[in-house]
């Protein structure tokens, strides 16, 4: 069993192995035809299960092969210029030369000990993420599993921050369009999902500073205490970037810590024409980035930024065994003093390998070529009859709903837009995601893909469309 250690002795095998698998997934890419083959559970499960993990196969071809039946044809393929569902990015293949670096070679982040250059590495791509945000010199930050954990870690820092010992005094404030994550840290962090404070958004989906400032000046009248605001730059459903400026006025006026949830819009830091939209976020005290969703780099690629990075100390312990206290005299630079995680992987080897095989301007160009082509598809849907479309795109996102000609009820429009979806996701020809607005049922283009063309969004509006309205026909024929 020793033949499969990787080491001095095994390197060519390494390297048939690794080359065997890269050339079947390149044959796999270069054949997709649809970015799913519509398979459902019922039909994969049971070749899943079939399959005996205490009978090894004793040879990676022949895993491959297997693998082959049970991931790869099945597989939801993001490369795909008609995967149009979830926040997903097609990589860029410099990135995921990183990530086979990274792999192979297995440094742990959280120590120097573990890294060398590893860390030093992941310092200097988070001070140049911090000097694209702006936070100023004394502003740190650390890599993370993704925007979930990035929060988290953020809303940790601003309630030992508040400096309050009565946790039930703490509110947050955010958008009813933020990410859940900010409710599930709430949770997690001993406040309650009843901390949180939901401030309404406007026709643009942005939060509304005026009702914020409200809220703030209640929370100040009932003795409770304004622990952070967490402004969204891109929301999850809408692409919309909130009032930043507003909000930092506001948390400086009323003491709280502003947080700016940047997992998706965070592709502006490098965009070369759409930067402004950013304006604000240099006076956040943290900030979530997602390189995995706008830096079209692979799961997981994520990151916490602070204004100043003293503030890490909250999440800092000191192991004998690992970090002792003695390391901080010896200016030994451990990360997982900074970070919620021990063992962390290399991931900002991938950001590392973009940045200096595209350089930034590239992965902006990338960006933006989405964003433009989200208001191609805005003027689409408008121009459409048989769409309402919510709102215009202030990044890559859009949300809108198929409308029958014939009048019929808002509960068989839901049902019809809900079928659609489901019955594109099984025909595989396309991949759409879905959400509620008001209530009702509304269908979603996350349009992260370069290579998606306007036709390929026209394409796919009237297989919805054909979906629908068979979907009402025949319920038409059974009334």
């Amino acid at each position: 069993m020793r033949s499969h250690l990787l080491n001095d002795t095994t390197a060519e095998s390494y390297r048939r192995s690794v080359t065997e698998g890269v050339e079947r997934v390149a044959r796999k890419l270069a054949a997709t035809r649809g970015p799913f083959t519509g398979v459902t559970p019922a039909e994969l499960a049971p070749v899943v299960d079939a399959v005996d993990l205490d009978q090894p196969l004793g040879d990676s071809s022949a895993a491959l092969d297997e693998l082959e039946s049970v991931y790869l044809r099945d597989a939801v393929y993001f490369h795909h210029p008609r995967y149009l569902g979830h926040l997903n990015c097609p990589v860029v293949i410099p990135a995921v030369l990183g990530e086979a670096v990274l792999s192979a070679v297995n440094s742990s982040l959280d120590t120097w000990d573990q890294s060398a250059g590893g860390t030093l590495i992941e310092r200097k791509l988070i001070d140049w993420t911090t000097g694209r945000i702006g936070l100023g010199p004394l502003a740190d930050g650390v890599f993370t599993s993704g925007g979930t954990q990035s929060n988290l870690q953020a809303l940790l820092l601003a309630r030992e921050e508040a400096g309050t010992a009565d946790l039930s005094k703490l509110r947050i404030f955010s958008s009813e369009c933020s990410h859940f994550s900010v409710q599930k840290s709430a949770q997690l962090l001993g406040l309650g999902r009843d901390a949180v404070v939901s401030v309404p958004v406007d026709a643009t989906k942005r939060m509304q500073s005026v009702v914020l400032a409200a809220e703030l000046e209640a929370c100040r009248a009932e003795g409770l205490v304004p622990m952070a605001i967490v402004a969204t730059a891109g929301t999850t459903d809408f692409g919309s970037i909130d009032p930043l400026p507003e909000i930092a006025a506001l948390a400086a006026e009323y003491g709280a810590w502003m947080h700016v949830d940047a997992a998706y819009g965070c592709g502006l830091l490098a965009s070369t024409t759409r930067r402004h939209l950013l304006e604000g976020i240099e006076r956040a005290d943290s900030v979530t980035v997602d390189y995995h969703k706008s830096f079209f780099q692979p799961v997981s690629s994520s990151a916490v930024l602070v204004r100043d990075g003293a503030t890490l100390r909250h999440a800092t312990y000191h192991a004998d065994y690992l970090n002792p206290r003695r390391t901080l005299a010896e200016q030994i630079p451990n990360q997982v003093d900074k970070s919620l995680q021990t063992t962390r992987r290399f991931d900002a080897l991938k950001l590392w390998m973009t940045l200096r095989v595209m350089g930034a301007d590239g992965v902006g160009e990338l960006f933006d070529e989405v964003c433009d082509l989200a208001r191609e598809g805005f003027e689409l849907l408008a121009a459409d009859p048989r769409y309402d479309v919510v709102v215009e795109p202030q990044l890559s996102t859009l949300v809108y709903r198929y409308v029958p000609e014939t009048a019929t009820s808002p509960e068989d429009v839901d049902r019809a837009n809900l079928h659609a979806r489901k019955a594109l996701f099984a025909s595989g020809e396309a991949v759409v995601a879905g959400t509620k607005v008001g209530g009702r049922q509304y269908l979603k283009f996350t349009l992260l893909n370069p290579e998606t063309t306007a036709a390929d969004i026209a394409a796919v509006l009237d297989l919805i469309a054909g979906h629908a309205e068979q979907y009402l026909g025949e319920n038409l024929v059974h009334a």
